[in-house]
C-alpha cells in the first residue's frame, strides 16, 4: 500500500508539472517565427563570447570594426584584446629590428584602445611578430582560448569584385572559433583622431 500510494504521488506531481508547463506556454508563446529565431540568436551568443579578439596588421585595417566588439565585450563583459601582427620576412629573424612596422603598430593600438575607453571597455594590446599574418593570429587566438576573431577586410585588388585578402580566407577557414569579418564600404570616409574617437568632421578636418 506504502509503494502505491508513493507511485500515486508521484504520478500526480507528473501530471501538475506538465499541466503548469503547458499553461505557461499558452499564455507565454513566442508571437512570430522572428521573436523564436532572435532568441534562439540569443542564447547563441552569450554561449559564444568569451573573449574577442580584434586583428590588425600593415594590410588589416580594423578601426571600423572596434567600436562594434568593444560595444560587444561591454554587453557581453568579455575580455577584449587589440592585436596588431608585424609580418616578419623569411630573409629576416623574427626579432630583427623593424622600428617603423613597431612605431606602426603601437599607434594602431593607441586608437584601439582610445575607442575601447570611449565605450567603457578595457582594451588588452598586444604586437605580434610572425612570418605570415594569418599565422600570428590563429596562434594567438589558440594561446588565448578566443571565441572570437574579429577582421577589418580588405581586397587584393581596387575594384568591388577583387578577391578578399588570402589572409583572411585562411583565418576564416582554419580558426577553432566565430569569425567576424566586416567589409568596410567603398565611400570615403573622415576619421577622428585618436584623441577624439567619435567626435565627427567635416572634410575640411574641424568638428561638426
Amino acid at each position: 500500500m506504502i509503494e502505491l500510494h508513493v507511485v500515486g504521488l508521484l504520478i500526480g506531481f507528473a501530471v501538475v508539472a506538465l499541466t503548469g508547463g503547458t499553461l505557461h506556454w499558452m499564455l507565454h508563446p513566442p508571437s512570430t517565427r522572428a521573436e523564436r529565431a532572435a532568441q534562439v540568436a540569443e542564447a547563441e551568443l552569450e554561449q559564444m563570447i568569451g573573449s574577442v579578439i580584434v586583428v590588425f596588421s600593415q594590410d588589416v585595417h580594423s578601426e571600423h570594426m572596434m567600436l562594434l566588439a568593444a560595444r560587444l565585450a561591454r554587453r557581453e563583459r568579455a575580455e577584449l584584446l587589440a592585436a596588431y601582427v608585424i609580418e616578419v620576412p623569411h630573409t629576416l629573424p623574427l626579432s630583427a629590428d623593424m622600428e617603423p612596422e613597431h612605431r606602426a603598430a603601437l599607434e594602431t593600438l593607441a586608437t584601439a584602445d582610445a575607442i575601447g575607453r570611449k565605450n567603457d571597455v578595457e582594451v588588452h594590446t598586444e604586437v605580434i611578430r610572425a612570418r605570415l599574418v594569418s599565422q600570428g593570429v590563429l596562434e594567438l587566438a589558440k594561446r588565448k582560448d578566443a571565441r572570437l576573431i574579429v577582421l577589418g577586410s580588405y581586397r587584393e585588388g581596387k575594384y568591388a569584385g577583387a578577391p578578399l585578402a588570402r589572409a583572411i580566407e585562411v583565418i576564416a577557414a582554419q580558426a577553432q572559433c566565430d569569425v567576424l569579418i566586416g567589409v568596410q564600404s567603398n565611400k570615403p570616409k573622415v576619421l577622428a583622431s585618436a584623441g577624439a574617437i567619435g567626435a565627427p568632421r567635416s572634410s575640411n578636418g574641424t568638428s561638426t
